[in-house]
């Protein structure tokens, strides 16, 4: 007998879209049942045989609602393929590469392997193997890295108090690039378009600093890009932020943050508190993180007939930017990095032996001499 509770999750079951065709004629075969059809009946309704509808009227009986759903094992189709085969694509994918080329496409892997290019591209996607893409790194060889990564870090995650944050960066030579033609615009079924050729109208540099606790930025743009735009960039912080309180200053190797005037003038204004990443590590200042979205947001799919329509883009994204300011949360600790950075020493030092030891100070200048 079936009972109201278990006729709703039936009829649920049928009514959802998400229900597998197979499941769905078990659930008619116990409903029709239950309101007193014959089984020849039910068979006949549904397109099944009398053997059938017996079968699932006794699991039900048995087992009850949980049964409906139960795959006898060993159904569904068999694998093309087995396992040796599947094993010897992957290694050939791994430690190969096709002769003149640097990686392997579906098409040639299938046609080295006697095997359709689908199955190639089942078989990579299974095993999470993508020979078509490639991510960029570079680990740093700084000498004092731990200690630099540290002080940053613990900037991040256990600020000062009585102290403001502030991530700052250049973002030198961004080019006004007229494109030749206007772009299609964005419409159902296709994406917008933008001519691949354009036209140079000069470059402009933004140095930009973001305050890491609410997520406002401050930005001016240059027309230059040395230590006496840099200076002039600081004095506008230091009106930015009046006051005596201290300004931590995260900023990377560049020369121009450590050009002898630029470290006069903080040794004369104390509150400026300067904080170096390691060489190499600029994903460690959160202001490359919106420099990103700048990027991506505004500048990298827009026109400019000038330098000055770019710099008002910037200064319009700025001024949106922080309506409604949206900080980045620094969530790795040190632990964390040291971690993933010793694995990939690890695997670097097994291909190249050398290749992730400190540079020596000594060493470069003997080597430029």
């Amino acid at each position: 007998m079936m009972n109201p509770s278990q006729q709703e999750q039936i009829r649920q079951w049928l009514s959802a879209h998400g229900t597998p065709q197979q499941v769905a004629l078990r659930c008619r075969i116990v409903l029709a049942a239950a309101q007193g059809h014959s089984e020849s009946a039910i068979a006949r309704q549904w397109g099944t045989n009398r053997k059938t509808v017996t079968l699932w009227r006794t699991r039900f009986a048995e087992h009850g609602l949980e049964s409906l759903w139960q795959i006898a094992p060993g159904r569904g189709r068999k694998p093309t393929y087995g396992p040796e085969k599947i094993k010897a694509l992957v290694e050939a994918t791994l430690q190969t590469k096709p002769a003149g080329m640097t990686h392997w496409s579906c098409r040639l892997m299938a046609k080295t392997q006697g095997v359709s290019k689908s199955t190639v591209s089942n078989i990579w996607r299974s095993h999470h193997v993508q020979p078509h893409r490639v991510k960029r790194f570079k680990l740093s060889r700084d000498p004092k890295f731990l200690e630099k990564l540290t002080d940053v870090v613990g900037l991040y995650l256990n600020p000062p108090q009585q102290a403001v944050v502030i991530c700052v960066d250049e973002k030198s030579q961004i080019q006004a690039l007229d494109r030749t033609q206007p772009g299609l615009p964005l419409k159902k079924g296709r994406c917008g378009t933008l001519t691949h050729d354009y036209k140079r109208h000069g470059t402009t540099s933004l140095f930009a600093a973001l305050e890491v606790l609410e997520g406002r930025v401050i930005g001016q743009c240059f027309a230059r890009h040395r230590h006496q735009e840099f200076l002039k960039f600081l004095r506008r912080l230091d009106q930015e932020f009046p006051g005596k309180v201290r300004l931590h200053l995260v900023m990377d190797n560049y020369g121009t943050h450590q050009h002898p005037h630029v470290r006069a003038w903080l040794q004369q204004h104390p509150r400026f508190v300067p904080h170096f990443v390691p060489t190499s590590s600029s994903w460690l200042n959160l202001i490359e993180r919106w420099l990103g979205e700048l990027t991506s947001k505004r500048v990298r799919r827009d026109s400019f007939h000038s330098v000055k329509d770019l710099e008002n883009a910037i200064a319009a994204f700025l001024a949106a930017w922080n309506e409604h300011p949206q900080p980045f949360v620094w969530t790795a600790t040190v632990e964390s990095i040291k971690e993933k950075l010793s694995r990939c020493r690890q695997t670097l030092e097994q291909i190249q032996p050398g290749c992730t030891q400190p540079r020596s100070r000594k060493r470069r200048k003997t080597l430029s001499s």
